[in-house]
């Protein structure tokens, strides 16, 4: 199915449990969507499922969105098509589309293969933007033909909060054509963005992509940070 179809599907189709992710901390759940004839597996992330953290509100979910809108509004495409839910089995949630990957490559597997660099490039500025607090290798996964980006809930905080295993392109130029598209999100082309984050989180956000716009350089790590540049654990 092409995105349209997918949102389609994801958004008004009949929600099936079939059972919860190995591994997840949150309770994501797997799930199969059925839509005239139609039916796809998803992964549903549930708000009464997660477990509360002291530096993001309540409703990861939401987040989860968002970094699909935002994905969208750059034309990146890194993240599966994602949408909110309010209807489903346990609650209110998000439903990404489910990505069959190979369960062997991350992010230090593929990262040295020339084909992705480009992918790469943009995930870097996808996640300085979206000031991602947990880009671990394991949230970059390969079906065989393409990457993915997953597992975005901890984004979008207002204090900068960058920690990633994406810092190969630190120094380096943002590509040209990626800095137009991160200059005109940044100007106020920010998409269905507004819809799951509160106004002070989508105006930092827009700074942040100013900033990259700007300096026209993806950041280095802050030195003087008392905030890790890494996740951990990194896989």
């Amino acid at each position: 199915m092409n995105r349209d179809e997918q949102r389609t599907l994801l958004s008004k189709g009949s929600i099936e449990i079939e059972g919860r992710v190995s591994g997840s901390s949150n309770q994501a759940l797997l799930v199969t969507v059925s839509l005239d004839g139609r039916s796809a597996q998803a992964c549903y992330k549930a708000e009464a499922g997660e477990r509360s953290l002291w530096d993001f509100a309540d409703g990861l979910w939401r987040r989860e969105v968002a970094a699909y809108e935002l994905d969208v509004a750059l034309g990146t495409d890194l993240v599966p098509t994602t949408v909110a839910r309010d209807d489903a089995p346990f609650g209110i949630g998000s439903l990404q589309w489910w990505v069959d990957d190979n369960l062997e490559d991350h992010y230090f597997t593929l990262r040295d293969n020339g084909v992705f660099f480009a992918w790469f490039a943009a995930l870097a500025a996808f996640d300085v933007i979206a000031n991602n607090a947990d880009r671990k290798a394991g949230h970059v996964i390969f079906d065989e033909t393409r990457c993915w980006a997953i597992d975005n809930g901890l984004c979008f905080n207002e204090i900068d909060k960058l920690r990633t295993v994406v810092w190969e392109f630190a120094g380096l130029e943002v590509e040209p054509s990626l800095r137009e598209r991160v200059e005109r999100f940044a100007q106020g082309e920010t998409g269905e963005l507004a819809q799951y984050l509160s106004p002070g989180e989508l105006a930092i956000t827009q700074f942040r992509a100013q900033q990259l716009a700007d300096g026209a350089r993806y950041p280095m790590p802050d030195a003087e940070s008392d905030w890790p540049p890494y996740p951990w654990p990194l896989i």
